[in-house]
């Protein structure tokens, strides 16, 4: 089976930075990293090639730059990378990354199941895994913490919910997003370390993928973000002592004075 892992690189989460002037994170000189929940979806995708045999084939969308992050990938037991980077691409909301993701992944066609991490860092959206399987109009579960079983037409998985999981049956091809809790990432091997440097790394761009750029980057986003900012500290409340009904009635009084009740 081919197995796709759709994965992106991310700041740092120590290292986030807001750029007061732009209003839009620093990426410049900040460490880059693979998405946390990414490296679930490339354990996950490793095992089922050691359980059921096959080929992993890790993807991403970004700039020159990210393919460090597909290495890494290789160098955790993926076989193939490919990095999907065109200046159309730059600026895309989640709907612009879906569609060139999507794009792309018509290209390889001969896959079986493609893994993705629940969400990304950097924008917690939770979107690109289940839009890009709107897009290429194939089944799609969220949240799984668990693959209970898994053949070439089906699969069988858990999928964690507030007050315990989901069991589902789904036909193959399909896409997944998976938690923390389906397994714990290993730690890249000097072999691993080693394919990984001389991996070749397939480049593909808007005209290779056959991306209609009107959908692509910032034109192309139905969304737009106008500007991040750091929340203000909060300030210490305000504690009030005394008797029961002298505390109440100052408390009444506060709320009148804020608007908050009238």
């Amino acid at each position: 089976m081919h197995i796709l892992v759709c994965i992106k690189q991310v700041p740092g989460t120590t290292n986030v930075q807001i750029d007061p002037e732009k209003g839009t994170l620093k990426r410049e000189g900040v460490e880059a990293v693979i998405n946390p929940f990414d490296e679930y979806a490339i354990e996950e995708a490793v095992r089922l090639k050691e359980r059921i045999g096959g080929t992993v084939t890790v993807i991403t969308m970004g700039p020159p730059q990210a393919e460090s992050a597909l290495r890494e990938a290789i160098s955790r037991g993926a076989d193939n990378a490919i990095l999907v980077g065109d200046r159309a691409f730059a600026g895309a909301d989640t709907w612009a990354t879906s569609y060139a993701l999507s794009s792309a992944i018509k290209t390889i066609k001969d896959f079986g199941v493609i893994i993705c991490g629940k969400q990304a860092t950097d924008g917690d959206t939770a979107q690109v895994g289940p839009s890009v399987a709107e897009m290429l109009d194939i089944p799609h579960i969220a949240y799984v913490k668990k693959i209970e079983e898994i053949s070439e037409t089906s699969m069988k998985v858990e999928r964690m919910m507030e007050d315990g999981y989901d069991l589902i049956e789904t036909p193959v091809p399909c896409l997944i997003t998976v938690v923390k809790e389906i397994n714990t990432p290993r730690v890249p091997s000097l072999r691993g370390k080693m394919a990984a440097k001389k991996a070749v790394i397939t480049q593909l761009n808007a005209q290779t993928i056959n991306a209609d750029t009107t959908k692509t980057g910032l034109a192309g986003s139905p969304t737009q973000v106008k500007k991040i900012f750091t929340p203000p500290q909060r300030q210490g409340g305000e504690k009030f002592t005394g008797e029961p009904q002298d505390i109440a009635a100052e408390l009444v009084k506060k709320l009148l004075s804020s608007g908050i009740i009238n």
